[in-house]
């Protein structure tokens, strides 16, 4: 009788577990009749140089990875992707204790606004900021150390970053 009950408790806690959820996509009501979006070179409005193709190519291979909306080229996609990198700033966070004018931490800060826009009609289906950090640390030897190598290096990261929460955004709408 014990064994009844509890099978009986664990076979309804089973059926009754999936009820009202769904599996697939919840795209943002501007964006629902959305399937394939194409992404352009960003522009860039920063002072350093060759960001504008590896900002892309972050977002491409977020979208990708999301499955929300395929990837297609400008003259076949639903929409149309542009970016402007507006910002990419270096901020320090921590000095040396040995040597406090010298900074050992820094934020990679990377702000992007873009727009998606309605490839046949033109509308704008959606746009906003997103933005990327990545905290990284610079060489404690004075005399080999690089500051814009380090930077570089880091950058690809604070694209991956950006790209998430832009893709979460357009995919999503939050």
């Amino acid at each position: 009788m014990k064994y009844f009950f509890s099978t009986l408790l664990l076979l309804s806690v089973l059926f009754l577990s999936g009820c009202g959820y769904t599996l697939g996509e919840i795209k943002p009501s501007s964006m629902r009749r959305v399937n394939t979006i194409a992404v352009t070179t960003f522009q860039n409005r920063t002072v350093v140089p060759r960001l504008e193709a590896q900002t892309a190519d972050a977002v491409v291979k977020q979208f990708q990875q999301d499955g929300t909306y395929r990837i297609e080229t400008s003259d076949r996609a639903d929409a149309i992707l542009t970016g402007t990198i507006i910002n990419l700033q270096r901020q320090p966070q921590r000095v040396y204790g040995s040597n406090v004018l010298q900074t050992s931490e820094f934020d990679l800060v990377l702000t992007v606004e873009y727009i998606v826009k309605d490839r046949v009609t033109g509308a704008i289906l959606c746009k906003g900021q997103a933005e990327g950090r990545v905290v990284f640390f610079v060489n404690s030897d004075n005399y080999n150390s690089d500051l814009v190598t380090d930077q570089n290096i880091n950058y690809p990261i604070a694209a991956q970053r950006m790209a998430e929460r832009l893709v979460g955004k357009v995919s999503e709408g939050w």
